[in-house]
């Protein structure tokens, strides 16, 4: 095995290309690497067992909130249960941890859009995060449904889907590829249809502009560099197995599938580790 790159876990970059093929960047403190060629080969992931915060960067026991230290996950507004829960934002209230981060990351425009990647799904992005959102949820497919003014009121509208749609993906299931076969254009149509109540209520309350639904919206379909999927997943977990190993079979949203098991590489950001690659 040949050491390849060393340092903090960060979340893999990920691009797009025109005819919907997504590749794959392995990214530490140290740098990055390309992951085409590595597909079919043996790698070995081996973690030193310190952690250090993706915010502030000092070491910590146990990491929080995919990567963040205890004082940071309690005094950031990006570790506040409103990004978990857009609608209950509190920015209006004067409350918000961090104001200025606010007005940049929550108090601009998102895309509320249904996602196929284990089944239809509805869900919510910054517009400046598509199509980098539908990468990481490992979708197959992705249908705009409306433009919104703020990230509370995109959640405010994800609040109403919820009741005729999905808003998780189950990860085993799409790790094993086994997404239905559905017309997202016009599963997207009929829920505009019949959000069209709720939304004519925002749009009441907030103005006409503050909530846009997409007429005749284009869907984008995209594709992984997988070469087999499994059969059965099973999880790896360097807090228990800090040497994981095996060959690299696939890439679907932020998991690595090797041959020995699957792991989430954002879900250890901030872990350092040495990154090797074998024949």
């Amino acid at each position: 095995m040949e050491v390849k790159l060393k340092g903090c876990i960060e979340k893999m970059r990920a691009e797009l290309s025109s005819d919907g093929k997504v590749s794959y960047f392995f990214r530490l403190s140290a740098g990055e690497l390309p992951m085409a060629d590595l597909l079919g080969k043996s790698i070995q992931l081996e973690f030193s067992g310190q952690i250090a915060c993706i915010h502030c960067g000092a070491g910590t026991n146990k990491s929080f909130s995919q990567g963040y230290c205890f004082t940071c996950f309690n005094q950031l507004a990006q570790c506040d249960r409103c990004i978990m829960s857009p609608e209950l934002c509190h920015f209006h209230a004067g409350t918000c941890r961090e104001p200025d981060w606010a007005q940049t990351f929550c108090m601009t425009d998102h895309l509320v859009y249904l996602a196929n990647a284990s089944g239809v799904k509805v869900g919510i992005t910054r517009i400046n995060q598509i199509p980098t959102r539908w990468i990481d949820q490992g979708a197959i497919e992705a249908v705009p449904l409306y433009r919104v003014a703020t990230r509370q009121l995109s959640g405010l509208v994800e609040a109403a889907a919820k009741t005729h749609v999905a808003d998780k993906t189950n990860w085993r299931l799409m790790l094993k590829n086994a997404q239905p076969d559905t017309c997202l254009k016009t599963a997207a149509a009929d829920l505009q249809a019949k959000l069209m109540p709720a939304v004519q209520t925002l749009q009441s309350q907030y103005g006409l502009q503050a909530v846009q639904a997409v007429r005749n919206p284009d869907s984008v379909s995209l594709s992984y560099p997988v070469l087999q999927y499994p059969d059965k997943v099973s999880t790896l977990n360097p807090e228990k197995t800090p040497l994981v190993s095996g060959r690299l079979e696939g890439i679907r949203g932020q998991y690595l599938l090797l041959d020995s098991g699957v792991i989430n590489i954002r879900k250890f950001s901030g872990y350092e580790l040495a990154l090797s690659v074998g024949a």
